[in-house]
């Protein structure tokens, strides 16, 4: 197992760099070299030998025990990846290092034509790999079990069905009757050496270590790594002053995660996160119910005022309601907490229907135009702005949207737990003592990595199975304080 992770992990690293450091000039090579990594890691995982190590290992383990628990997620992979060509692999890996390029280029241009063949290419073959697992209901069921176990089509639906009307009356309420907020002060011009500082010290003060992890910039911000040992974060600086700022909170939330694991398990498929949906509950804890909390910048803001004077006119309250405006718009990493899981509902229709043929890429950027119009009363003026703004289509993450709104609703499910037992968690904030927080999920989630199921850690750390009340409760709770109703 120690061969294939290495292999696995020369390609992350490889990855790493080309969305940080590569010159352009390297595509066309690390496109190539991407995946014939990924094609020799498959063949040695799903080789006769590792079949048979499975067979014996399966026979002899105890129930209960960490042997037990690896089996079974070695199982479930092996399982999963028997069931793709290698050379499909190589194909999908190679296609995926070009995408990111022509996707980083479509995006500086403005330019979907440029993209759109590829991003073709990329749903052909999320429709192969979709038909290789197999399904019954959707197409879209077999892509979405990859990212959350257990999930299809339909419970993202029933999701969706549960939040949307309540979200959307919160939103009106806000908007006929709430305290206005004007979040224009946080917009100009940035030193980026000083916000990088002001972001590497936030993420090292919530408990990211930064002996074992970095923070660099990317187009798009993103967490990866390939040890427990060595977790890489990238950001982004933009007119914004928040864009640094949270979504460097964001991406520590996961590296915080990765990091949480055992080292006896580092390098082992038992490390890492359980699910994107549990790895997203933890980003989005750490951005927004941590980050965009009143006590947070009690302790911070005198800092961010040391560092960016021309934010110094804003206190406390008034700079809170600012990074909490609700207001929709048309980014989702920028989007405010109440309108963000309509940019995921946006993505989830575009996506079902362009697995499905109902749709063509070719019609992907009125398509999208139209839905933003629909669901957020805005329309994008540009690709960039609109269709063109997410990574994650180029890198193949097709069925990947709903683990965000999964990661949002469990985010305020373990709070609500974890505030029951640490019930003084804003005072704890107020002083930058994040050691309490940070201990109580290293315990109940991080230092688990894979060993139980997603469904099974969820209950186990929150006392039920995942449900949206807690998330409905918080947030609406939330802000009708932000916004005095």
């Amino acid at each position: 197992m120690f061969d294939v992770n290495a292999l696995y992990a020369a390609g992350a690293i490889m990855d790493w760099d080309q969305q940080t450091m590569m010159p352009k000039g390297g595509a066309a090579a690390r496109a190539a070299h991407s995946g014939i990594l990924s094609r020799m890691a498959h063949e040695r995982f799903t080789s006769d030998e590792t079949a048979r190590l499975l067979e014996e290992a399966t026979n002899e383990v105890a129930l209960g025990t960490e042997d037990a628990a690896l089996v079974r997620v070695v199982r479930r992979d092996f399982d999963q990846s028997t069931k793709l060509p290698s050379a499909f692999v190589e194909e999908k890996s190679r296609l995926s290092s070009e995408a990111h390029e022509k996707w980083v280029q479509a995006r500086e241009t403005d330019s979907f034509a440029t993209f759109a063949p590829t991003l073709e290419q990329m749903f052909s073959l999320a429709r192969q790999e979709a038909d290789y697992y197999g399904w019954t209901g959707h197409r879209y069921d077999a892509l979405l079990d990859c990212y959350e176990e257990g999930w299809t089509a339909v419970d993202v639906q029933n999701m969706f069905g549960t939040i949307r009307e309540p979200m959307v009356r919160l939103v009106e309420e806000i908007r006929e009757r709430g305290q206005s907020t004007d979040a224009v002060g946080l917009n100009g011009t940035w030193d980026n050496n000083r916000q990088r500082k002001f972001s590497e010290h936030l993420i090292h003060a919530i408990g990211f270590d930064t002996d074992r992890g970095r923070l660099d910039t990317a187009p798009h911000p993103f967490c990866t790594g390939w040890s427990v040992t060595d977790i890489r974060l990238t950001t982004r600086f933009k007119d914004m002053i928040g864009s640094a700022i949270f979504g460097s909170l964001h991406e520590a939330g996961h590296g915080m995660y990765e990091q949480g694991s055992p080292l006896a398990w580092d390098r082992t498929p038992l490390a890492g996160g359980v699910s994107l949906g549990v790895h997203e509950s933890q980003s989005r804890l750490w951005e927004n119910i941590v980050g965009r909390s009143l006590p947070f910048w009690r302790k911070f803001l005198p800092e961010l005022h040391a560092n960016f004077p021309n934010l110094a006119a804003f206190d406390v309250d008034t700079f809170y309601r600012m990074i909490n405006q609700v207001e929709p718009s048309l980014i989702r990493v920028e989007a405010d907490e109440v309108t963000y899981n309509l940019h995921i509902l946006i993505r989830f229709e575009l996506e079902m229907a362009l697995l499905a043929g109902e749709m063509q890429v070719a019609d992907l950027p009125e398509a999208w135009r139209a839905k933003y119009q629909q669901y957020l009363g805005i329309t994008p003026e540009t690709d960039k702005e609109g269709c063109l703004q997410d990574v994650h289509w180029s890198m193949g993450g097709i069925g990947y949207f709903p683990t965000y709104t999964i990661g949002n609703l469990l985010s305020f499910q373990i709070w609500r737990k974890l505030t029951e037992e640490i019930p003084n968690t804003d005072d704890l904030i107020a002083v930058g003592n994040f050691a309490p927080i940070l201990g109580w999920l290293q315990d109940r989630i991080y230092r688990h990595g894979r060993y139980y199921t997603p469904k099974e850690l969820v209950l186990q750390a929150t006392g039920k199975p995942l449900d949206a009340n807690d998330y409905l409760a918080g947030i609406t709770a939330k802000y009708r304080s932000v916004y005095s109703l």
